[in-house]
């Protein structure tokens, strides 16, 4: 059955309104086939996330409005890796206790720079030494820092973090890793990355959509062995101990206006 993730903006809201409007959903769901798996809620924010195994997208929304009203602004169908890849273990709540868990996420994606030109300088083999030794420095640098990797995109990760502030300190933890690697390495190389941070439900359908599309074009503009962050994560980050050079905006391939942009100082 179609796995669907849906958002509802509820300014206001307590977590035991929200609580209650889970129970309310269970009572009816077996009416519409439909079986509520979780929720979150931010109260900062005055967002929820629902997840819920539906025959169709309709049907969950009919839950939601003959249990309490609260019809989502959003429905999407997503897969249900992804969302544990990104979000990480799915809970499920006591029903009707009051439960707040964040669904917003910071995304880092890193690159090496330079990795064609690598493989044809070095040979297949040479090359692949490389992306090793950038997996085993980026990979312990997340784990060690509560991140969790999404996936590998050839020449670098996509990585997944719950705090603003741990994914700009494993930026800062790689870049200077590397560095410190570089100074006795037999090949030296540079890595770009870039962060971003959102909720999953974008304007796009998409789980993540926006924040992971930004992520991506700010790594790509960085400089070797630079971090570009977008605005959020810089205001996120402020007063954690990181300074950043403003960018100014920054022309991005998707994004229809100029992206405020920031690079951090390692």
């Amino acid at each position: 059955m179609p796995l669907y993730m849906d958002r509802h903006d509820l300014p206001g809201a307590t977590a035991e309104e929200v609580a209650r409007a889970h129970v309310a959903d269970l009572a009816i769901q077996d009416r519409y086939g439909v079986t509520y798996t979780t929720y979150w809620f931010d109260p900062v924010t005055g967002s929820a996330f629902c997840l819920a195994h539906a025959p169709t997208k309709e049907a969950a929304e009919t839950v939601h409005r003959e249990s309490h009203g609260m019809v989502p602004g959003q429905v999407i169908e997503v897969d249900e890796q992804s969302v544990r890849e990104f979000l990480g273990q799915i809970v499920e709540p006591t029903p009707g206790d009051p439960w707040v868990a964040t669904a917003f996420r910071a995304v880092l994606f890193t690159d090496i720079e330079g990795s064609t030109d690598l493989t044809q300088r070095l040979g297949d083999a040479r090359a692949m030494r490389i992306v090793r030794d950038h997996d085993d420095l980026v990979h312990r640098a997340i784990a060690a820092r509560g991140g969790r990797v999404v996936k590998h995109t050839g020449d670098g990760v996509m990585a997944s973090f719950l705090s603003v502030a741990r994914a700009v300190e494993t930026a800062a933890a790689i870049q200077r890793e590397l560095a410190e690697r570089n100074q006795e390495a037999e090949v030296p190389f540079n890595v770009r990355i870039g962060i971003t941070a959102g909720e999953p439900v974008t304007e796009n359908d998409d789980l993540f959509g926006a924040t992971v599309q930004l992520a991506a074009r700010l790594c790509a503009t960085a400089d070797p062995g630079a971090t570009h962050v977008s605005g959020a994560v810089r205001e996120l980050a402020a007063g954690k101990g990181f300074t950043f050079v403003d960018l100014g905006g920054l022309v991005l391939k998707g994004f229809d206006e100029p992206v405020h942009a920031y690079r951090l100082c390692t």
